[in-house]
């Protein structure tokens, strides 16, 4: 398997399992400052949710040099990284996930959702 199917595979991935645990720690979040009840949630989501941040941003800076991402691109998704949610579908619709195919023509638009 060539290595930018790897890369992009493990990009899909990572952005949605980066996503999952940050509203995993939201939630845990949430049990032990607002409900007061446990920590639990922080002390199992905190570490997996910063595994999977960092392996999200390295995955997209392999793909800003593989893909050959404009600088808006990558720029966002940087910041999904941090408000996670949105990059991966919106940079799949407009061809930056995808093996050998060029983006769009209208893959200049912004970064709306």
């Amino acid at each position: 398997m060539p290595l930018k199917t790897v890369v992009i595979r493990a990009f899909r991935i990572l952005a949605v399992a980066e996503a999952f645990s940050w509203a995993a720690l939201l939630t845990g979040m949430y049990f032990k400052w607002i409900a007061k009840t446990t920590e639990l949630g922080v002390e199992i989501a905190g570490p997996i949710h910063g595994a999977l941040f960092v392996g999200y941003g390295l995955a997209a800076l392999a793909l800003w040099r593989i893909q050959r991402w404009p600088f808006g691109v990558a720029f966002f998704a940087g910041v999904s990284a941090v408000f996670p949610f949105a990059f991966e579908r919106w940079a799949g619709k407009r061809g930056y996930l995808t093996e050998g195919a060029r983006p769009r023509a209208d893959a200049k638009e912004t970064a709306g959702v």
